[in-house]
């Protein structure tokens, strides 16, 4: 009886439940990543950090690359649930390695680890695809995006203060806590694809990544906004990797002053998602929103770049504003019509695709961002920017067609991009 009760309580809260994970997950993920640089200062000359850190972000990035899609694509023929545990659990293995350390090749092997089984955000978006109806989507996933968001904001302030104690301890504590998130996926987390909506096979050709780009780039309507997402990504990567720097080189602020800015951004990340997203949802449609938020984007990289030379900090503030409300404002949006273009059979094939290609910009962009930082402070926002109004005019005039869900403001199903 006590199983039944559980079980209902499950299903009726899975949802919830995903949240509840997200939030677990996202708070782990920051609570260690500002500590790396630290961490390998046991391990390495204090000139060599650089190089370290840009080869466990690379190399996890790779992995992740590589492993997202297959591990999207089990998930399909075997479930979510099996595959989520199975991730969470590289995870755990992964955080121990970090915490022992002794070696930079043992940090390195804790990052492979981690990273070839990187299949937990594919999972929780599949799962949220196969759990709400199209109207119903976008919502779920604006809520999954402020759950990120409060994690970015709660996970690095506990990281400093265990980080306090032992530089060690956090990673500990952050494969505790993905220890956690297991035992919560296995004991009250229902599989959300029934068999029959399963694929009927998965095969040694299912773990050649590039059949998989292969099988998804076929799909017209994927396709099209796989594409629209590489401008959106790498122009918002651009920002994402240089604005510490920017704050640091330009305005000369300290940490004090960029760590209340990455807090802003994580409140207005919140606030974007979790409570005008969906007001905006009952009186526009999905597409006209996702344009918005490009074009808010755009308008706010734009800023930074202005304010590389007019020095002002109301004018820096209200760039950082516009850009992550543009960002909360798109990103949901195009989740929701990329997951419309495909049946449930082939959720996680797309969604492992869509974070695999997101690995791989997470990888090149450093590099190139960087390059361009080093000619002109500016000029890399402006090529941010100068991206997210190319995507801006393929959102635009991406056509009416069969396969593509929109949601108008009655909540009525719209066959349009």
């Amino acid at each position: 009886m006590n199983a039944l009760h559980t079980s209902k309580f499950a299903n009726k809260y899975k949802l919830w439940i995903i949240l509840g994970i997200t939030l677990l997950n996202a708070i782990g993920l920051t609570m260690v990543f500002p500590l790396f640089p630290f961490l390998l200062g046991k391990y390495l000359p204090a000139s060599q950090i650089v190089i370290g850190l840009s080869v466990l972000v690379s190399v996890y990035a790779a992995c992740q690359f590589f492993a997202a899609p297959v591990f999207g694509a089990m998930s399909d023929r075997f479930g979510r649930r099996p595959v989520l545990i199975a991730s969470l659990i590289g995870s755990i293995i992964g955080y121990i390695f970090l915490g022992i350390g002794g070696a930079f090749w043992v940090l390195l092997i804790g990052r492979i680890i981690d990273g070839i089984t990187a299949g937990d955000i594919t999972s929780l978006f599949a799962y949220i695809t196969d759990s709400t109806s199209p109207k119903e989507r976008t919502k779920w996933f604006s809520y999954l995006g402020g759950i990120l968001g409060v994690g970015t904001i709660v996970g690095p302030a506990i990281g400093g203060l265990l980080g306090g104690v032992s530089i060690t301890l956090p990673f500990f504590v952050t494969a505790g806590i993905y220890f956690i998130i297991t035992l919560v996926s296995y004991f009250f987390l229902p599989e959300s694809l029934s068999p029959e909506k399963r694929s009927k096979a998965f095969t040694v050709k299912h773990l050649n990544v590039f059949a998989h780009f292969k099988e998804v780039f076929k799909m017209k309507e994927a396709r099209t906004l796989l594409i629209i997402g590489f401008f959106f990504y790498v122009g918002i990567g651009f920002y994402q990797m240089n604005v510490s720097i920017f704050l640091k080189d330009v305005y000369s602020w300290g940490p004090g002053i960029i760590g209340g800015i990455l807090s802003l951004i994580g409140v207005c990340d919140i606030v974007s998602r979790t409570l005008v997203l969906p007001q905006l949802l009952k009186r526009f449609k999905v597409r006209s929103i996702g344009i918005f938020g490009l074009s808010m984007l755009a308008l706010g990289l734009a800023m930074v770049g202005v304010s590389a030379y007019i020095i002002s900090a109301p004018l820096l503030l209200a760039a950082v504003i516009c850009i992550t409300l543009g960002e909360g404002f798109f990103e949901p949006p195009y989740d929701t019509l990329l997951s419309s273009t495909v049946d449930d059979s082939k959720q996680g094939l797309l969604q492992g695709a869509s974070q695999s290609l997101q690995s791989g910009y997470r990888a090149i962009i450093p590099l190139v961002a960087g390059g361009i930082y080093f000619f002109s402070h500016s000029l890399v926002y402006a090529t941010a920017a100068f991206l997210v109004i190319i995507g801006i005019v393929l959102f635009s005039r991406a056509r009416r067609n069969s396969d593509l869900v929109n949601i108008s403001t009655s909540d009525a199903l719209h066959v349009e991009l």
